[in-house]
């Protein structure tokens, strides 16, 4: 064993010091409390995506003719296939979730704020990214809801000034769904996409690192005591647990609402309902109440806000002189979003 050490050593010149020091970053106290050690979660159910996703590869099928009936395959016939697909489906919506709570944090905590804007804008890219890829999954299975999920998609995307006849012939491989587009579809999902998201995540990890984790200050703290502490092992610690917590969920929930199939897709019949995840309800919504143009507009509008919140900020603490005026525009809008989801999972079609 000394001489595979050595050997080792000699051909990678790196010491365990060396590796300490450079991950031992001190943590701020404030991430000791869970729901503020969320930024590890979406990555641990990425990995979680990308593995199962890998072995529902093997046998997926990317063609019209194909999809349904290979899906139908790993669901029904495939050993433990539904589990996979299942766990697949399951880290795929908490991870959208976790996004979501963690850019909520940081919203609400002002974490976006000068030397941080260019961050901002990246998790920013990271959810728009995360919300792509869940709906091109869910549009793979080719069942009647995805079919038409899709064609609903690139409808709304038809609606976008200048660009939008472009954009949905991209999206669609043309002017309509065809033979060509779930295959567009599947590469989105399976490359353009979880790269993009790898891309973003090291860039994200690396302005991290480069600033630091945001400094907060809770009146419980006692003034005596140190106000950081270890990322290795002790914040590392935390993130396991979160893991295994989040495993035992995940198992929980792929075993007890396992990922069901509807109809096959058929042109032909449009369904009396069609309704997206749970996370384009308030989206569907907004179309719903305001019509296709101006919902568009709109929710283009409130996406580019979103990007520029940092400078908006800016703006606004000096006009109001509220240091904190962001929280009130946060609040509203996270009860504007929940009870269009709300509104939308609940009323009658």
């Amino acid at each position: 064993m000394g001489m595979i050490a050595r050997w080792i050593a000699e051909r990678v010149p790196v010491s365990a010091e060396q590796v300490r020091e450079l991950t031992n970053e001190p943590v701020p106290n404030h991430m000791k409390r869970w729901w503020f050690a969320l930024g590890g979660t979406p990555a641990y159910l990425f990995v979680v995506q990308i593995v199962t996703g890998i072995l529902l590869a093997i046998y997926f099928q990317p063609s019209t003719a194909t999809a349904y009936e290979s899906v139908r395959f790993i669901n029904e016939e495939l050993p433990y296939g539904w589990y996979f697909r299942s766990l697949h489906k399951w880290a795929a919506t908490l991870m959208i979730a976790a996004v979501i709570l963690h850019q909520t944090r940081v919203y609400f905590t002002g974490a976006y704020r000068r030397p941080r804007e260019l961050n901002w804008m990246i998790g920013m890219a990271l959810l728009l990214t995360s919300l792509g890829l869940g709906f091109t999954g869910y549009s793979l299975v080719f069942e009647q809801l995805s079919y038409w999920g899709a064609t609903v998609g690139g409808n709304i995307m038809d609606n976008v000034p200048l660009v939008g006849g472009t954009l949905k012939h991209y999206l669609l491989a043309g002017d309509v769904y065809n033979e060509k587009t779930l295959p567009r579809f599947y590469i989105l999902h399976a490359a353009v996409l979880p790269g993009t998201l790898v891309v973003l995540i090291v860039v994200h990890i690396m302005l991290v690192r480069l600033h630091g984790v945001t400094e907060l200050q809770f009146e419980d703290e006692p003034a005596d005591k140190p106000t950081h502490f270890s990322f290795y092992p002790d914040h590392m610690a935390t993130e396991l647990l979160l893991g295994l917590v989040l495993m035992v969920i995940l198992s929980a929930l792929a075993t007890i609402y396992p990922a069901m199939m509807g109809p096959p897709a058929d042109p032909l019949s449009t369904p009396d309902v069609i309704k997206p995840e749970w996370f384009f309800y308030a989206t569907f919504r907004w179309l719903k109440l305001f019509g296709p143009t101006f919902a568009v507009l709109s929710m283009g509008f409130i996406v580019c806000a979103m990007f520029l919140w940092p400078w908006i900020d800016r703006v606004l603490r000096r006009v109001t002189g509220m240091p904190e005026a962001s929280v009130y525009f946060g609040i509203a809008a996270a009860f504007a979003l929940i009870g269009l989801t709300v509104w939308e999972a609940v009323v009658a079609h």
